[in-house]
């Protein structure tokens, strides 16, 4: 019996018609005759289908944004949703369906999460009880935590991927004090990296903007983007939640936040964490360090995203615009303009340095 209608844009009848056949090749019938339904296109790393009827959405990657090859991203992701299914905050992994000729990156199938965007501040501390919960978990033993990323000092490696990123400020075509801003950011950070202490080390998303959360009708937050989880440090999701270049990159739950709403989601994070007095003084150091993250990559897409997709490529990270709806590409496009504007960067700095007074009152 054929399909019930799909309400599919025709970019997206390809992938529909290759994740049909790689659920019937792995003995899924029933779910490859149930009509699909398009979610709106909002990310840059998945394609995102509902299966009506059944509670369920397909999560199909267009690119694995660590670099793996497809199997391995697969694995990784499922891993990721896994290890923080026991907080409570993340949708329930079913299945991964195996990549095919026709569907090389393959699929994972999760809950969907029925609800709404984030709306902030109102629901900033849904958000950070969300985040929270992931790193109340406790650390597998060393030996348990593949294939997550797990690096020896991930303060260090942290420095690294940020480092790669920075070798496209040249081609972004920054003004002189914006990069001398970010090169001072930069060194501030190696002087941080040089020193020995850390904190504690945890499950955590990096990737916890606001725009990867949906609010359900009790109020709970769900965090339900989890492709780059690793063990790491917790300040880093709280600054992922909170900067300025996190909170106004989706349309949906665009904020700006004020300085009493920086402060009090902090605190709270730190209440719901129990952080001495040691873990919160890596606040502001951290969310320096992952807004020069997330402004090296805003050079690096500006830099790569007019590129060819990959040709015939099964895996590996690919930022090409041909891979996403114009609609995304023109929305991402601006929004690097945006945070890589001398403004921005002098912005989010300065405010950094306030929120590190404010801590210490």
């Amino acid at each position: 019996m054929p399909p019930p209608p799909d309400l599919l844009p025709p970019a997206l009848l390809p992938w529909a018609d290759a994740l049909r056949a790689a659920l019937r090749a792995q003995q899924r019938p029933d779910l490859a005759t149930v009509a699909l339904e398009a979610l709106p296109d909002r990310g840059l790393a998945h394609v995102h289908l509902r299966l009506a009827g059944t509670g369920l959405l397909a999560r199909l990657p267009k690119q694995s944004q660590l670099g793996l090859g497809a199997a391995d991203h697969l694995a990784y992701e499922a891993a990721c949703f896994a290890r923080a299914q026991p907080g409570g905050h993340t949708p329930r992994l079913h299945a991964t369906v195996a990549p095919t000729p026709a569907l090389p990156r393959g699929a994972l199938l999760v809950d969907e999460i029925v609800g709404r965007p984030a709306q902030l501040p109102d629901d900033l501390g849904a958000l950070v009880d969300a985040l929270a919960s992931l790193h109340a978990l406790p650390l597998p033993a060393e030996h348990d935590r593949a294939p997550l990323r797990d690096p020896a000092d991930p303060l260090i490696a942290l420095r690294d991927e940020i480092d790669a990123q920075a070798a496209h400020l040249g081609a972004a075509g920054l003004d002189a004090a914006t990069r001398d801003r970010i090169d001072a950011e930069r060194r501030a950070f190696d002087t941080v990296c040089a020193g020995l202490a850390r904190p504690r080390r945890t499950l955590i998303a990096f990737d916890g903007h606001p725009g990867n959360f949906i609010v359900d009708g009790a109020g709970r937050a769900w965090l339900v983007d989890l492709e780059k989880a690793r063990y790491g440090y917790a300040a880093l999701d709280l600054a992922h939640a909170t900067l300025y270049t996190s909170t106004t990159w989706d349309l949906a739950s665009h904020a700006v936040l004020g300085a009493d709403d920086l402060l009090a989601a902090c605190e709270r994070w730190a209440a719901r964490v129990q952080a001495d007095a040691g873990e919160r003084r890596w606040i502001v150091p951290l969310r320096r360090a992952m807004w020069l993250w997330s402004i090296t990559w805003c050079a690096k897409w500006r830099a790569v995203s007019a590129d060819a997709p990959h040709a015939g490529d099964s895996g590996g990270e690919d930022w090409s615009t041909a891979l996403s709806d114009d609609a995304l590409v023109a929305h991402v496009r601006e929004r690097v303009d945006h945070y890589l504007s001398r403004e921005i960067v002098e912005r989010v700095s300065d405010e950094a340095a306030a929120l590190d007074v404010a801590l210490a009152r």
